[in-house]
């Protein structure tokens, strides 16, 4: 290989699937400084970004298991049923699914230690980080900085304490944070483009819905009012065409249709916010088993169903513009060791979310 380029080795290596690389890296020292160069990743991410492809993360009875396949060019023409291309990871990862940023994936693990482990479902590294002083109270939200290329876990302990810490190699520590106004999380953060947003209310006004606004490089929060004082009932956060976006899917029954709410941060210094309610076509052939998952960077709202022992298994394409939902059934998703009918995946917001909705049905 001394024959051939450095450019031209990295640019083949670039275009080999995610799995491979992970095999490669193990051949030699040499290959490994290059594949965990920042030239490299920065050139691999690159060329992975042009072929999106859908991350199921799948709770089983014994750990998660993660699956890929690619996304559908054009998926409002007659598409066949699309095979699941890869399993991802191994099945030593469990715990509650606590967020998303760049490749790596956040969660909790709950059997007794209460610990918080960040993994590469590509690869099947993890690391578990040093636990916070209170940790039965603490929820973890992952970060990623695109300028720095840091990776950092915000810690929100009950009560309105905030911890940092950046994932490094070395001595990783917390460290504690300003914040401008005690907040309680909804649901789990999502990072774009280096700031992390998360809804929550703060405790000086619980009548209304904020946005929590985290920038992961300056370690910044700001906090808009959002003027929505109905807490969305299934709520899921997006990523919608590089914006913040949230969701609640809502069935009415004697209609039997759904009906979807979205609403979209616009601009942050402005703090402008967009609501759109879209009803979905008749012809759906999920009937009450639904919920949003994520949205495509095209901007189609992408949901699946809600159970996950369902067979076969659908993931659906809304396209709000179009107005048009096209479903797709995929092959090759399960659920292992799960014997009993598993709950709704819309059950399992966390413990606080549950606790706020029956405080409120006292409330009424």
């Amino acid at each position: 290989m001394d024959s051939i380029p450095s450019d031209l080795i990295n640019e083949i290596f670039s275009r080999l699937p995610a799995k491979s690389i992970a095999r490669f890296h193990c051949l030699s020292k040499l290959w490994c400084a290059m594949f965990y160069s920042p030239y490299f990743t920065e050139l691999f991410l690159t060329r992975s970004s042009a072929r999106p492809r859908l991350l199921f993360a799948v709770e089983g009875k014994d750990a998660w298991r993660f699956f890929s396949l690619p996304q559908p060019h054009n998926s409002y023409k007659n598409s066949p049923s699309l095979e699941v291309a890869s399993k991802m990871a191994s099945s030593s990862y469990r715990g509650i699914l606590r967020g998303y940023a760049s490749g790596l994936i956040c969660f909790r693990k709950t059997q007794g230690d209460e610990d918080t482990v960040v993994c590469n479902p590509i690869t099947g590294q993890h690391a578990i980080l040093p636990r916070v002083r209170k940790v039965s109270s603490s929820r973890p939200l992952l970060g990623f900085d695109p300028i720095d290329k840091q990776y950092k876990v915000l810690s929100i302990e009950r009560g309105g304490r905030y911890r940092i810490m950046t994932l490094e190699t070395g001595n990783m520590s917390w460290r504690k944070i300003q914040y401008p106004a005690k907040h309680n999380i909804l649901r789990e953060g999502i990072c774009i483009n280096g700031v992390l947003y998360y809804l929550a209310y703060t405790y000086d006004d619980t009548s209304s819905v904020k946005i929590v606004c985290f920038d992961v490089r300056s370690e910044k929060f700001k906090v808009i009012d959002t003027c929505v004082y109905e807490w969305p009932r299934r709520l899921i956060n997006i990523n919608y065409k590089g914006k913040f976006g949230w969701t609640d899917l809502e069935y009415d029954s004697a209609k039997e249709a759904y009906k979807l709410y979205m609403w979209v941060l616009e601009d942050v210094e402005k703090q402008e916010i967009s609501k759109y309610v879209y009803t979905f076509p008749d012809d759906i052939k999920v009937k009450r088993c639904l919920m949003v998952v994520g949205a495509t960077a095209t901007g189609e709202i992408v949901l699946s169903s809600t159970y996950r022992t369902y067979k076969p298994f659908y993931v659906l394409y809304f396209n709000p513009k179009r107005n048009t939902l096209q479903t797709v059934e995929i092959q090759g998703i399960y659920a292992p060791s799960m014997k009993n009918k598993p709950k709704p995946q819309h059950q399992e917001y966390g413990a606080g979310m549950n606790r706020e909705k029956k405080r409120r049905e006292r409330n009424e």
